[in-house]
């Protein structure tokens, strides 16, 4: 039986746990409401940069103690940022809850700020983004983004550019932070071996003194508009993303759209990599992906080919997304689609990190926490006509190119409408 409880602290911050029966970890997630998009000019990057400078210390523990603290209890420890939000993590035994949750309220709450430890990670930083830059799929997909949201915060790259990394000063970095942690925008989400009401104690305990700034987030939906961009660069192959913008996260048609995307392009049996990689041999590599943001979307295939072959498979692309959009799926393409997606579902549950991120996903959503049954039966309810309609509604629309490889911008003007 699923035992999703969830509460707020004194100070309005919200715990959510799950209980799992017969485990002995903990997942714990601390989930920032605040991502590249809620960056100012002179912060382009800062998000992602101070997920980084969290672990390099705070005013009561060096950067080193903290890491010996970890690998003492035996725990794993990261964190990520996206466009939206970020997440400070850990994965350690129920017996050891006290000192990670102890470690990581000090991380969020009193980062140090060293300059000496802000300029030596200033340069990892910038040596992320030059392995970034290095990868042209990365590249393409980055000029997919920037084109699709352009002029909007969604089109603003997560790692910042080398020169605003380069530029930004203490005082910038702790001005996000001063502007965008703080217990309003800040949830602990935990699955394992826990019990909920002392989770809520913990919390409480080491959390209660911190403020509860909220300060929102601009909610301006982007304007969509057709366009191709080509990163020139004399490549093996040319690296293609295709795509257009989509439903918003809370949108009812996103489970169909799962189905969708599946059947486009989201497995080897899909119908992009039947017909372009199987049975032409055009690609290596070929996937259809869908992004959700709090008012928008976007839907992409990525594609790598040789550039005798770029336009042979542009056409594909293009024939296979008309066709789903004319003809929807198959009884069979349903019945596979939907049995990937309980496979996916049931491995998830046996995996506390996993069942953590959803929690925290859910929560910064606001989303409902489904139990798996639930979530089940909504997959099975899926009508093939809900699916032909969805697909109309996600995939039609301009159509945004990003490329990198040897050819021009206007050598893609023709995919477009």
């Amino acid at each position: 039986m699923q035992q999703i409880n969830v509460s707020e602290t004194s100070n309005g911050m919200t715990v959510v746990t799950e209980t799992v029966p017969g485990v002995r970890s903990v997942s714990v997630g601390f989930w920032v409401d605040t991502g590249s998009r809620d960056e100012h000019g002179n912060e382009a990057g800062a998000a992602h940069f101070l997920e980084h400078l969290l672990f390099k210390g705070s005013e009561r523990l060096s950067a080193r103690r903290i890491s010996e603290t970890f690998d003492a209890i035996g725990a794993q420890s990261n964190a990520f940022t996206s466009k939206e939000y970020t997440c400070f993590w850990a994965r350690m035994l129920d017996t050891e809850l006290d000192t990670g949750l102890d470690l990581l309220a000090e991380m969020l709450q009193r980062p140090a700020f060293r300059p000496d430890e802000i300029d030596s990670e200033r340069q990892v930083v910038i040596e992320e983004i030059n392995m970034n830059e290095d990868d042209p799929a990365d590249v393409s997909i980055e000029a997919f983004m920037r084109n699709m949201f352009l002029g909007h915060p969604l089109g603003l790259p997560i790692l910042g550019t080398r020169d605003s990394i380069g530029g930004m000063t203490p005082d910038d970095i702790r001005g996000y932070w001063r502007r965008r942690y703080g217990a309003g925008t800040v949830a602990a989400a935990m699955a394992g071996n826990v019990e909920h009401g002392r989770a809520v104690d913990l919390i409480e305990g080491l959390f209660g003194a911190w403020d509860t700034r909220d300060r929102g987030r601009d909610r301006t939906l982007p304007r969509v508009e057709a366009r191709a961009e080509v990163v020139r660069r004399d490549t093996e192959q040319i690296h293609l993303v295709y795509g257009g913008e989509s439903i918003d996260r809370t949108d009812d048609g996103r489970f169909a759209d799962a189905v969708v995307q599946h059947v486009l392009g989201g497995g080897m049996s899909s119908r992009l990599f039947q017909k372009i990689r199987e049975e032409r041999g055009l690609a290596y590599a070929v996937h259809s992906f869908a992004m959700r943001f709090a008012e928008t979307g976007a839907w992409g295939v990525y594609v790598g080919t040789t550039p005798a072959t770029a336009h042979i498979v542009m056409e594909i692309l293009v024939e296979e997304i008309e066709r789903m959009m004319s003809e929807g799926v198959t009884d069979a393409e349903m019945e596979r689609s939907k049995g990937h997606m309980r496979g996916a579902l049931a491995l998830s549950m046996e995996d506390t990190n996993t069942r953590m991120i959803r929690l925290g996903r859910n929560h910064l959503f606001g989303l409902p926490h489904l139990s798996l049954d639930e979530r089940l039966a909504r997959l099975e309810a899926i009508t093939r006509s809900e699916v032909a309609d969805t697909a109309v509604r996600t995939l039609q629309g301009p159509r945004v190119i990003g490329a990198v490889g040897p050819f021009e911008a206007k050598d893609f003007e023709g995919y477009l409408t």
